[in-house]
Order: C-alpha cells, then structure tokens, then sequence
C-alpha cells in the first residue's frame, strides 16, 4: 500500500511541475476574437506575456489580429486570416501600448488595446 501511495504522490508531483508556469513568470492572457469584436477590449499585461487570441467555434465571421500601433522599436506583426477555433499568439516584452484591430471589420471598430507595464527594478 505504501508503495502505491508513493507512486500516486510521485505522479501528482510531476503533473504539477508540468502544469506549474515558467518560473520567468512567464504568463498568458486570452482574449476572444468573437463576431465583431474583441473581449476584453483592454488587457495591462507584465512585459514577457504570451497573449493569445482565440476565435470560437461557434464563430461565423472572419477575423485578423493586426498591430497598428506600438512602443518604439517592436516590429509590426499581423496574423493570417482566422476562422473558427483559430488561435494567434504573440509574446509582448516591451512596455507601452500596443494597439490591435481586425482589418476585415475596421470600419465597425473592431480594436482593443494592450498595455505593458513598465517592468519591475530590482
């Protein structure tokens, strides 16, 4: 019995080292690319985060994820055209306000804002 236990205890251990973050504090923050829209419209996110963008499966439209403004020196990025249960990730280390819209629903400002925050001295 002792033997299983140990295995058990041994396993769960593992699994949550592998589930544990980098210890970089590496981090993700979703955000939905729904009909239209994106949800959240603003994040503030620590410098190094991945944030990903995601379009439902019940999604009907097509939608981009598009940099139309960022801090200096952050090379522009745009992604393919995604369609339903697509996703997009981009890792931001740079602090400032990085500004997003879809290309395909502009003109119904389709936007959101991410802001870096500035990091941390040690």
């Amino acid at each position: 019995m002792k033997g299983r236990i140990a295995l058990v205890v041994t396993a769960l251990t593992g699994a949550a080292l592998v589930a544990a973050p980098a210890g970089d504090g590496a981090a993700t923050k979703r955000v939905k690319v729904e009909d239209n829209f994106f949800s959240p419209t603003k994040v503030t996110v620590n410098p190094g985060t991945t944030v990903r963008w995601t379009q439902p499966e019940s999604a009907t439209d097509v939608h981009d994820v598009k940099l139309t403004s960022a801090p200096k020196g952050v090379k522009k990025f745009q992604s393919d055209p995604m369609s339903q249960g697509s996703t997009y990730s981009k890792k931001l280390t740079r602090s400032g306000t990085y500004k997003i819209l879809c290309t395909f629903h502009e003109e119904d400002d389709m936007r959101m804002t991410v802001v870096v925050r500035k990091r941390k001295k040690k």
